[in-house]
């Protein structure tokens, strides 16, 4: 590898090496052209050594050629910023001033000034001092202008705390609460996809029993003409909501005859949800209201409509325009579908206004989607404040977005080219991970003042007490594959920068974090997310100790812990213990007979600690003991989802989360990761019993009374 390649690499934030583990911890060391796909990726050339040497000279004068960076991200204990000017006009005196971000009442701020550092370019010797805040500034941002006497320079100055928002725990020393796969909820009354009905349903039970959080997969925005692309993480925006959770009885104007009897019917019975049946069935009940609501342009729900659309900045109408786009696609013929791709290959320009005009009527209707769907979260957040609970709902941003969406087609320079995040192997996912996601180019975000990353957690902070990050890591780092390739290396973002926001955001929207940190995490980080005051998941399957297979002790778990018995990546207790993904993925040739044959007898094994740790604690219900040690063949142990719950609600975790699944018993995983529809049926599992019935269900009030008694609740 040239020295100059390398360091170029690193000084944009590449990787050039870097480990990973399958069970055993390697490292990889990154190809030349690998790297240079990433640093033309990012706008430099390192075809050759003269191209890489003239690329470190411009990475280098940068700085240097700007008064101020476009925004400056600082806690309040340290808030610095910098400018790059010519003595001579330095020499002429600064004067700073500050307003809150988007008014016009500027002051003049007390400030403190050094030089830290010069520079000679051509006959210019260039000063770069340092701004030191001597006021003190509330969180928040905060637009600054710098005055000399030959110019006025602006930036962007964001103030953040320390620390992410604190919990309220009112009262409660240890919080439970359920995390729930929405579409999975089966009701008497849905259509055949969980709702926000059963969700209000689901805050009441919670309620009742004592607990205090509901965790929830994305909500967010998936493709239209595509109901069967169900998958939470990879959707078209994660600004906006997934109409296919609105309860469409509940809208204002629906009338019987809007409901397709004969498919919501189908649907319900459906052993796995039919997404095309139900949202289809959804779209059309829904038209006819809104031609409804445009017959009725008095009514108070219309001029709510109205007020909704005029609070847009712009985001909601490139949904909505994306959306008509794609949708006329589907119906368009060979001459229309190459204008409609030009149209899609970029969100700017005047064809973009002509189609947008054109089509009025469709994208006021994808806008009601939204409008509808806010509107029933939100009155889910207030059943939340009625029953208060000290979280709420616990909502899930994930770490990116389809390729193919309206966040990339809406600003495609703002994410990285011809590339996608994933993982390389861990010990969960041997093989690796290709999501394929869009990613942010680090240096583009920085520039955009990181407003999109804000505007995304402000959507999904939105009537949430929690937030849980996905790979939290890649606020650090992001594991990117060329869109060509199954190799890749990490990128690094501005970590500072990206947790001070986060922090900043967290206090603002009073929404506590936490990250989802499993797999390749670098040494040092899960401590920089305690001092961030930033939660993370404990899940038992990965809790472990002696070489990754004793189970830890629940007096081991940290405190900062969102704990719970596994995720939707991972089988639920039932079928883990007979190892039904074992099973699944040797059919599927992603294990061999041999890799399977290991994997049962280390599941054997893991059985052994489990049912050993769970002696340990004393946790099994009175009457329903350990009856032997259950060796492969033997059955699966009555009361053993009781004995798990008492372990993890005995744990030092602050918030014990209970997953439906484990409860009852479920044997099917919601989503087996490296797999799509054809192979296996991923996010669409049911759970068995009915949200109506699950109060009086035996499984549920044993399950929820053995989570009590060791949460002393």
């Amino acid at each position: 590898m040239s020295d100059l390649l390398h360091q170029l690499a690193e000084k944009l934030g590449i990787s050039t090496s870097f480990t990973y583990g399958g069970g055993v911890i390697n490292t990889s060391v990154v190809s030349d052209d690998l790297l240079r796909f990433f640093i033309e990726s990012l706008g430099y050339s390192a075809k050759n050594e003269a191209e890489t040497q003239r690329s470190l000279e411009r990475l280098e004068k940068k700085r240097w050629q700007r008064a101020m960076e476009a925004i400056y991200v600082v806690t309040n204990d340290n808030p610095i910023m910098d400018i790059v000017l010519p003595q001579k006009e330095i020499e002429g005196g600064i004067e700073v001033y500050v307003a809150p971000e988007g008014q016009d009442d500027f002051r003049v701020l007390n400030v403190a000034i050094d030089e830290v550092e010069t520079r000679q370019e051509g006959r210019i010797l260039y000063v770069k001092e340092q701004i030191r805040v001597c006021d003190n500034l509330d969180f928040g941002y905060y637009d600054i202008k710098v005055k000399t006497s030959k110019a006025e320079y602006k930036t962007l100055l964001a103030v953040a705390p320390n620390k992410c928002f604190t919990m309220d725990t009112k009262g409660k020393s240890k919080l439970f609460g359920f995390a729930v796969q929405l579409y999975s909820l089966k009701s008497q009354r849905n259509w055949g996809v969980g709702d926000f009905s059963d969700l209000e349903n689901m805050i009441d039970l919670l309620a009742d029993s004592g607990g205090d959080v509901i965790g929830l997969n994305p909500l967010s925005v998936l493709l239209h003409d595509y109901p069967e692309a169900a998958s939470p993480y990879a959707s078209i925006s994660r600004l906006f909501l997934n109409p296919i959770y609105i309860d469409v009885e509940k809208v204002p104007f629906y009338e019987v005859t809007d409901k397709d009897e004969q498919a919501v019917k189908i649907a319900r019975e459906s052993e796995t949800i039919n997404y095309t049946l139900v949202y289809n069935a959804k779209i059309k009940a829904l038209q006819n209201i809104f031609d409804r609501v445009k017959q009725n342009p008095d009514s108070d729900y219309a001029k709510e409509f109205q007020a909704f659309k005029r609070d847009d900045s712009d985001e909601l109408k490139r949904l909505a325009v994306f959306q008509t786009l794609c949708h006329a696609k589907c119906t368009a013929d060979e001459k229309n579908t190459k204008k409609i791709n030009d149209l899609l290959a970029s969100s700017l320009g005047a064809e973009i206004e002509k189609f947008a005009h054109k089509h009025t009527a469709e994208i006021d209707f994808f806008k009601f989607l939204q409008f509808e769907a806010d509107r029933q979260l939100r009155l889910v957040e207030k059943k939340i404040k009625e029953r208060n609970l000290a979280i709420g709902l616990y909502r899930d941003l994930p770490v990116g977005v389809s390729k193919d969406s309206a966040e990339v087609w809406s600003d495609k320079y703002l994410y990285m080219q011809e590339s996608g995040a994933g993982a390389p192997p861990d010990s969960c996912f041997p093989t690796g991970q290709k999501w394929g996601l869009g990613a942010f180019n680090p240096f583009e975000l920085k520039e955009r003042c990181y407003k999109p990353f804000i505007r995304i957690l402000r959507a999904n902070m939105r009537y949430a007490g929690a937030l849980r990050i996905d790979h939290v890591m890649g606020l650090s780092r992001l594991y990117l594959i060329p869109d060509k390739g199954d190799e890749g290396t990490y990128l690094a973002y501005n970590v500072q920068d990206m947790f001070n926001i986060l922090a900043l955001e967290s206090y603002l929207n009073k929404c506590i974090v936490v990250g989802e940190c499993i797999g390749n995490v670098a040494d040092g980080f899960k401590e920089m997310l305690a001092e961030r005051n930033i939660y993370f998941l404990g899940v038992l399957w990965n809790e472990r100790e002696n070489n990754g297979f004793a189970f830890k002790m629940p007096n081991e778990y940290d405190a900062l812990y969102f704990a719970s018995v596994g995720t939707h990546d991972m089988p639920p207790l039932k079928a883990w213990w007979f190892g039904s993904e074992i099973g699944l993925m040797k059919d599927l040739k992603m294990f061999t007979p041999d890799e399977a044959d290991a994997a049962y007898k280390c599941r054997e094994h893991e059985r052994w600690l489990l049912l050993n740790a769970l002696d340990c604690q004393g946790v099994w219900p009175e009457d329903k003991r350990r009856q032997g040690d259950y060796l492969f063949g033997e059955g699966y142990p009555e009361g053993i989802e009781e004995a798990v719950h008492g372990f993890m609600a005995k744990s030092n975790s602050v918030v014990f989360m209970l997953q439906p699944e484990d409860v009852f018993q479920a044997m099917r995983i919601q989503n087996l990761p490296g797999t799509d529809i054809d192979k296996y049926p991923n996010w669409r599992s049911k759970l068995s019993v009915d949200v109506e019935d699950m109060r009086d269900s035996e499984a549920y009030c044993r399950n929820i009374n053995m989570v009590k008694k060791w949460r002393n609740l």
